[in-house]
């Protein structure tokens, strides 16, 4: 078992909101403080779910996530559902050849406490090192959140791994429910969450007050900035399901200027790590009257898009 090291707290700093960037070295992707885990990672995260699986050959993933790695991405961000495995296998034999800098989070769908743990010891041996952050993947409501806090639940197993420091640090993503999530989060201390935030699901012109079916930015992102949790930002580019969407720097843009840490992004092509990365490299965020302009442009598809990302399992 990978042994950790106690980090310094390091408190998540804001500045008109966003979370505080710091770069460096030349030509370093600027980084944020991982919420309560103390942790600096790159603002830019690699996504290994079914955008990186679309390189289809390994040795041609292989060598787009090395390529996201020397371009200074230092986060990598995989699950046991994604391939059924594969990813996490490209993942680790990418993994195995670097230095400790390179933060890794995988999830975990089961529920049970048993299953949970049998398919956790199938993850370690795929990715031939203990990841640093284990999320329970898609929240789906209440019903959901239930069982995965019961005393037979995943939430225990991730608790006493945590203790045996197997992992260092524990998270929840959610695709659709925002409620749901909210609810997770107030009720429990994750170390960090993952969560659909963009454009298209943004505030819009919806005013201070979160109307019935806000969004994850009106209600769960609140709770997660509150609370000082590591917070990483998914479905940016929505999957692009978004019809006369701006281009994708500016979709980017929006949600590195939410008080994030980082944009979780699969790039199915290798220009597309190189764009992403010189766009992280030189992020700016966007005017607050800027991003509330485009939430408006897109809101028209915020309903399609929640349907959508309720039936969409990113495997």
């Amino acid at each position: 078992m990978m042994s950790i090291r106690r980090r310094q707290f390091l408190e998540i700093t804001t500045l008109g909101g966003l979370a505080a960037c710091s770069t460096s070295g030349a030509g370093a992707l600027p980084t944020r403080v991982l919420g309560r885990t103390g942790v600096r990672v790159s603002i830019l995260a690699f996504g290994s779910g079914s955008r990186f699986l679309a390189y289809k050959q390994e040795e041609k993933g292989l060598e787009a996530l090395n390529r996201a790695l020397d371009l200074g991405v230092t986060y990598v961000d995989t699950a046991i559902v994604y391939g059924n495995g594969q990813s996490e296998e490209w993942v680790g034999k990418v993994l195995k050849t670097r230095g400790p800098g390179i933060f890794l989070a995988t999830k975990v769908g089961a529920r049970n406490a048993d299953e949970a743990m049998r398919t956790i010891e199938a993850s370690l041996k795929r990715l031939q090192r203990n990841p640093d952050l284990i999320h329970i993947h898609n929240l789906a409501d209440e019903k959901d959140l239930a069982a995965i806090e019961a005393k037979d639940g995943v939430l225990n197993v991730l608790h006493k791994l945590r203790d045996q420091k197997v992992i260092r640090f524990i998270g929840i993503t959610c695709h659709a429910n925002p409620a749901a999530l909210k609810t997770a989060l107030e009720r429990h201390d994750f170390d960090c969450t993952q969560m659909a935030l963009n454009a298209a699901l943004g505030k819009g012109g919806s005013g201070s007050t979160p109307a019935p079916g806000a969004s994850f930015e009106e209600i769960a992102l609140p709770v997660a900035v509150r609370k000082e949790m590591g917070i990483i930002a998914m479905k940016v580019l929505a999957q692009d399901r978004l019809a006369g969407a701006p281009p994708a720097e500016k979709l980017i843009r929006y949600s590195m200027s939410l008080p994030v840490t980082a944009a979780v992004i699969g790039m199915p092509k290798l220009e597309h790590i190189e764009q992403n990365t010189e766009l992280a490299r030189n992020f700016k965020p966007l005017p607050p009257e800027e991003m509330r302009s485009l939430s408006e442009k897109l809101s028209s598809q915020r309903a399609a898009l929640e349907r959508f990302f309720r039936h969409h399992r990113d495997a």
